[in-house]
């Protein structure tokens, strides 16, 4: 990637963001990043399920209930700022205010999101002062920068980019995430922040956003653990000036919907890939299900199955446990009619073992990306949902919180 090159949420245009090291995180690492638009830009979020709610997500939902346009969003990293009590609050807005102030806007007009370690309260001094220097630091070409900042325990960043035409006009949409453990398929353990140069009325983005969860971080499953921070932001600042996505009848919407759902996507499977302690992507497709509901109950029940995540460690490829979670799992179907694959190849089929090139699956199990289709013979139904492997090395990172 070249140095100066638009990245991630930056190349939707009228989008700026940067990241710095703020003194949050003891090791001196990035820690803060704010993405600014240039104009008010339409927002909609969706937050944990968890009852504890960080105070960032308890902020943020309040300013997208109070505001029309939005001038940027702050992510911190290396303190969750949850089970803070009124303290963690009163410290995002002030982080809030702070943005605003050096964006000229009003402190309802920016949104908020962080991670990090929990019960810990944020040093407001630090936290404030950070979100200044960050917002002395805006370009466009710090998007890379951003996404680094706002990573925890991952060891990677993590960045997407769609187009769809409108009229003609080539429309952006970028995103960055983080997240690498507690994923969980009610969210994830994760921050996400989208951005597009359309032009999309609020109500519309909020169904693209709650369409795109689907298909991508509510199809992340790593350890089964919900986090009290979990956060997704869709923005769109209509840089790119094209007409209004004001319904789902609008000619544009299609490719509006693709092009989120494309970005979300691809950030669910490199935060799966990157999960932590792991060493293969685990991706279970569940077809032939008597509903999609039916699909993603069998697809879950798998990429959650401790005894699978093992064997897929130890490039086992144990057809019998995904049996087993399958039919534990909730869906409803005749182990009679079930198919197991991995890699394309049957090792299963009818309930029973079938014959098959044993080395062929050797082989696929031996690889970084590991696909098990599994066919319900039952309907209809399909869903797919990202895992990945259990290693020591998960257990080792959490054993403590240093």
């Amino acid at each position: 990637m070249n140095a100066g090159a638009r990245v991630g949420v930056c190349v939707p245009m009228g989008w700026t963001a940067s990241g710095v090291a703020a003194g949050i995180k003891p090791d001196g690492r990035p820690d803060l990043c704010l993405v600014a638009t240039d104009r008010p830009a339409a927002a909609a979020g969706v937050f944990t399920r968890n009852l504890v709610r960080a105070a960032p997500v308890v902020i943020s939902s309040r300013h997208l209930d109070a505001a029309r346009g939005f001038r940027g969003v702050i992510v911190s990293s290396g303190n969750a700022n949850a089970a803070t009590g009124t303290q963690g609050v009163d410290t995002a807005q002030a982080m809030c205010s702070a943005a605003a102030e050096c964006l000229d806007c009003t402190g309802n007009e920016i949104l908020i999101a962080q991670t990090g370690l929990i019960g810990i309260q944020l040093d407001r001094d630090v936290a404030v002062a950070g979100v200044r220097w960050a917002a002395e630091s805006l370009g466009p070409e710090r998007g890379q920068e951003a996404a680094q900042a706002m990573l925890t325990t991952d060891t990677v960043h993590k960045i997407a980019v769609e187009t769809f035409d409108q009229s003609g006009v080539q429309v952006t949409v970028g995103g960055m995430a983080k997240g690498a453990a507690m994923l969980a398929p009610s969210m994830a353990t994760m921050l996400a922040v989208v951005t597009t140069d359309a032009a999309v009325e609020t109500a519309v983005l909020k169904r693209v956003l709650r369409s795109a969860m689907q298909e991508s971080f509510h199809s992340v499953l790593v350890d089964g653990c919900t986090s009290t921070n979990d956060t997704v932001f869709l923005l769109a600042n209509g840089a790119a000036e094209t007409e209004m996505i004001d319904s789902e009848s609008h000619p544009s919407y299609p490719g509006l919907a693709r092009a989120v759902e494309g970005v979300c996507t691809s950030l669910a499977r490199q935060m799966a890939c990157d999960a932590e302690g792991a060493t293969k992507l685990l991706e279970v497709r569940v077809t032939g299900a008597a509903s999609d509901s039916d699909a993603r109950l069998a697809a879950r029940s798998v990429a959650g199955s401790v005894l699978v995540k093992c064997s897929i460690a130890g490039a086992d490829a144990y057809w019998g446990r995904v049996l087993a979670d399958t039919g534990a799992s909730g869906a409803n179907f005749d182990p009679r009619d079930c198919t197991i694959r991995y890699g394309g190849i049957v090792v299963s089929r009818g309930g029973i073992a079938a014959e098959h090139d044993v080395e062929a699956v050797a082989e696929h199990m031996r690889g970084r990306e590991i696909v098990i289709g599994i066919d319900l013979g039952a309907g209809a139904g399909a869903a797919t949902v990202w895992g990945s492997d259990l290693t020591h090395a998960y257990v080792d990172e959490n054993m403590g919180t240093s």
